[in-house]
């Protein structure tokens, strides 16, 4: 297990992942103090009410994880972290390719967190075969993981089957956030394909872990989050 020094509360990170931001100031209303950590992507980006959002989400002295995927030339890149590590957030996303990474890494400034992604969880050894990658998930997991430490970013996006390699042959400070977490069976029909439980993640080594739909669709939600909670809680 990773042995950063972190507020098990904050380990958590619950996905915004709502159609607009009215739904989504409810939903972080009603989780209360049960979730200090959100993430905020591209759906309530295109709502127009983005940073609105992210400021009122910083006044309740909540933490941000901006999680836009930048993928452009570096330039435009490297500008658009410059802009964004002024606004509040933690952490942001990008794509992990090597001069992206280090235009995000050399425009992040002192506060910003940049996480490079490795392999999508939605992702598995078919779809990298339909994207031209002749190498295992975990192969190419490790490789990107190694090169975002080497250009400067502060850790990854890995699915938690991959973290016990991270952990085993990449230097400890490297961040691992990981997403597609399911408390319970991953149900049929969902898009994540490389799933793991909480106290797997933690296990395998990840700092954080990324939930959606299991709270946000939960009967109650703020529950669901509290009964996450008590599980990271268990484990340090």
């Amino acid at each position: 297990m990773t042995s950063k020094s972190i507020s098990p509360k904050d380990r958590l990170i619950f996905a915004l992942d709502v159609p607009d931001c009215g739904r989504a100031r409810a939903l972080v209303e009603e989780l209360g103090d049960a979730v200090t950590f959100y993430k905020i992507g591209l759906e309530l980006m295109m709502t127009g009410g983005y940073f609105e959002l992210m400021d009122w989400l910083l006044a309740r002295d909540k933490q941000v994880f901006a999680d836009l995927k930048f993928f452009d030339i570096p330039a435009t890149v490297g500008s658009a972290i410059r802009q964004l590590q002024h606004r509040g957030a933690s952490f942001v996303t990008v794509h992990g390719n090597q001069s992206i990474m280090e235009a995000a890494a050399e425009n992040k400034g002192d506060r910003l967190k940049v996480l490079a992604v490795t392999v999508l969880t939605s992702l598995d050894r078919g779809d990298l075969d339909d994207l031209g990658f002749d190498c295992d998930v975990s192969d190419l997991v490790l490789s990107r993981a190694k090169r975002a430490l080497e250009a400067g970013c502060d850790g990854v996006i890995s699915s938690g089957l991959e973290a016990p390699s991270l952990r085993q042959h990449i230097d400890s400070r490297l961040l691992v956030v990981t997403p597609g977490i399911r408390p319970v069976d991953n149900k049929p029909g969902g898009d994540q394909k490389r799933v793991v439980s909480v106290e797997k993640a933690f296990a395998n080594g990840a700092d954080h872990i990324v939930v959606g739909r299991p709270i946000r669709d939960a009967d109650n939600p703020r529950k669901a989050a509290e009964a996450i909670q008590a599980t990271i809680a268990a484990q340090f």
